[in-house]
């Protein structure tokens, strides 16, 4: 997606320790980190000596695993059903698990997903060794193809900064890209700043769905995007501050819906929270990708108290004059804070109650119920 921005300095450290500390008024510390430094770094998830299960392995940067890399394990572990621990620690690395792999899970170890991180620093114009560029795909520092794909209390980030590469446009760099059908994200944060979090699906024709529960993603263009059937539940969106002196600043979501795909995404009893001033952000605006013009994005916000760093009088904008939002599928269903106010109610599409019943998770996500699933 366009947009070369220019952003303050920020060191790789100082990114994801800001990040923690945006995330502090999250629920996200779960249970207390039971992964005892070096004595037990998988807590109560077991360790080489005492498996869980035959298909359980164990990855530690410290070397008290089966593996100190994700792809390491992830390559080892061919087939369906495989349980991924990760001890608390830095994963400076890219990791795919392609589409042979389903059924997989990743839990991490300490139950705190500020202990686990997985981040890189591509972006869509980093040069290739190879030769070209990584484009918004390829940035990505996880992706994920397989059906039935759960992440638990992880950390996924790309820490690449605009200011660290003024010579690179393609400032786009994914967090991860998920494209999975049945994919599940619990307690987990997604921190980047351009295109962070890709809920995407494998083809046009499939309509991949994909549930966040208790999650946190921060960013600033565009930071949650794709053409995935996706439910967001009591996540936290949190928009960064820029040094940049127009607005908006930058977009929450970015939907690129099939238009065949009834349902595209739902964020429900969400909060969205801003670091940049008052009405510098907008609520979204529809990706039509040249690659299917015919794509209806679609977008339904409810019960979510938004601050006001939402512009309440104009919360969508266009991507393109060709694909308007109003022609889209934007709707909105009781929602609170400054920034959901309604100022110009032309502007702020609404659901009926009646309307409201068919934008549900259940109605979303179908046979497939994550949110019913116990520890």
């Amino acid at each position: 997606m366009p947009a070369p921005y220019v952003q303050l300095p920020l060191s790789r450290r100082s990114f994801l320790l800001a990040a923690t500390g945006t995330g502090a008024a999250l629920a996200l510390t779960a249970a207390p980190a039971r992964a005892d430094g070096r004595k037990r770094p998988f807590g109560r998830y077991g360790s080489p000596a005492a498996r869980r299960t035959p298909k359980t392995l164990y990855v530690d940067p410290g070397g008290q695993g089966d593996f100190t890399s994700v792809q390491a394990a992830v390559t080892a572990a061919t087939g369906s059903g495989w349980t991924l621990v990760l001890a608390p620690g830095t994963y400076r690395e890219t990791v795919a698990v392609d589409r042979t792999r389903t059924e997989t899970t990743w839990i991490g170890a300490s139950e705190n997903p500020r202990d686990v991180v997985i981040v890189y620093d591509n972006a869509a114009g980093t040069p290739k060794p190879g030769g070209g560029t990584y484009g918004t795909s390829g940035s990505a520092t996880t992706t994920v193809q397989a059906d039935g794909f759960t992440a638990r209390d992880i950390t996924f980030a790309n820490d690449w900064l605009r200011a660290d590469h003024p010579e690179i446009t393609g400032t786009q760099a994914v967090a991860i890209k998920v494209q999975g059908d049945r994919s599940a994200f619990l307690r987990c944060r997604f921190l980047g700043h351009q295109d962070t979090l890709y809920a995407d699906s494998m083809a046009l024709g499939t309509f991949a769905r994909q549930y966040f529960a208790h999650c946190y993603a921060e960013g600033d263009v565009d930071f949650v995007f794709g053409r995935a059937t996706a439910v967001y539940e009591h996540c936290r969106f949190h928009t960064l501050d820029r040094d940049v002196d127009f607005t908006p600043k930058g977009m929450v979501f970015a939907p690129s819906t099939a238009g065949a795909n009834p349902y595209g995404y739902l964020a429900v009893k969400c909060r969205i929270t801003s670091g940049a001033e008052d009405g510098a952000y907008k609520l979204a605006r529809p990706w039509v990708p040249s690659s299917d013009t015919t794509a209806r994005p679609a977008l339904v916000v409810r019960d979510t108290w938004m601050g006001p760093g939402i512009d309440a009088a104009e919360p969508y904008t266009n991507m393109s004059s060709g694909f308007p939002w109003q022609d889209q599928r934007f709707a909105e269903y009781r929602n609170t804070g400054p920034g959901a106010r309604i100022l110009v109610p032309e502007n702020r599409p609404q659901l009926t109650d009646e309307q409201a019943q068919l934008h549900t998770r259940e109605t979303y996500l179908g046979d497939w119920r994550p949110y019913a699933r116990r520890r």
